[in-house]
């Protein structure tokens, strides 16, 4: 019988797999496609203190090997989101990350705060958003900055906090010891990379915000390597994600240092991209005699 149930900062997931924040709602929308409880985990949108309406559109562009995307992390706040969507995903047998998002260190620790009794089991906290008090610079990009919020959000967080590191730095495992310093129980990587398009019949960006995010296949070897240097630089689990289409690329994370992947970008291509990644990963376990998912997990040194 194989195992796949891997564990993160003291909670139980039956198989590795998750959603990638913001491409999968909080899974109300997906459940006509996927049975939630067979997933390891929903990651939800980010969650703000309040709501955000997101950037002008256009916000979304189809680009070679993937898409950028300029959402600006629109997001109904967090009373909607204990009120709507933490009933909706109790329904199911699947544990529940909520993604925050914030401008500034109180707004964040605002949205943990309320989360402090609400039945969830990991906080997924996005240090990409640009830090208004500092000139608009994302957290993630300044190591002392990481540390910082790090800090302040363990010393208010009732769940195990992951920090989501951005790849837009020189080096990610400068990030990602800034973020166990900070306190973090573990680490997601990576984010969208920064990304731009322009129309040349128009002579314009193709989106209104100018940048966006690159997220898709693309992606996926620039996160490999990501996450087999930050495995090699700290002692805490990772959510590896970026450009993960398919049970190959998962287990690619997977064999590089991560305990659970992310499948983002696949499931506007493909609804039921989660559960063939799930499934996927069975039947590579199956053919190489792999009796344990931890017998995988930084196995390529």
């Amino acid at each position: 019988m194989r195992n796949t149930e891997v564990t993160i900062a003291g909670v139980h997931f039956k198989n590795p797999v998750t959603t990638a924040s913001g491409t999968f709602g909080s899974g109300e929308e997906y459940s006509e496609f996927v049975d939630l409880g067979r997933l390891g985990a929903v990651t939800t949108k980010g969650v703000a203190n309040v709501p955000w309406p997101g950037n002008p559109t256009p916000r979304v562009a189809e680009v070679y090997g993937g898409m950028l995307n300029a959402i600006g992390l629109q997001n109904p706040g967090i009373d909607v989101f204990l009120n709507r969507d933490v009933p909706f995903l109790k329904q199911f047998d699947t544990k529940i990350i909520v993604n925050v998002c914030g401008h500034s260190t109180e707004e964040y620790i605002d949205v943990v705060e309320r989360l402090a009794d609400a039945p969830v089991d990991l906080l997924e906290i996005n240090i990409s958003c640009p830090n208004v008090k500092e000139g608009g610079i994302a957290f993630g990009q300044d190591p002392k900055a990481v540390e910082a919020i790090t800090r302040a959000v363990k010393e208010k967080a009732a769940q195990p906090v992951i920090m989501k590191l951005s790849p837009n730095v020189t080096d990610i495992t400068e990030m990602a010891r800034a973020a166990e310093s900070g306190g973090a129980d573990g680490l997601s990587l990576i984010n969208t990379l920064t990304g731009m398009k322009i129309d040349i019949n128009r002579r314009t960006f193709v989106l209104a915000n100018k940048t966006g995010g690159m997220s898709g296949p693309a992606v996926h070897p620039i996160a490999v390597r990501m996450v087999y240097q930050t495995a090699q630089a700290v002692n805490i689990p990772i959510i590896g994600m970026g450009g993960v289409m398919t049970a190959e690329d998962a287990i690619e994370m997977i064999l590089a240092g991560a305990t659970m992947v992310s499948v983002g970008t696949a499931n506007f291509l493909n609804p039921t991209a989660t559960i063939d990644v799930i499934e996927g990963i069975e039947r590579y376990m199956d053919r190489f005699g792999v009796e344990d998912i931890w017998e995988l997990i930084g196995a390529v040194r």
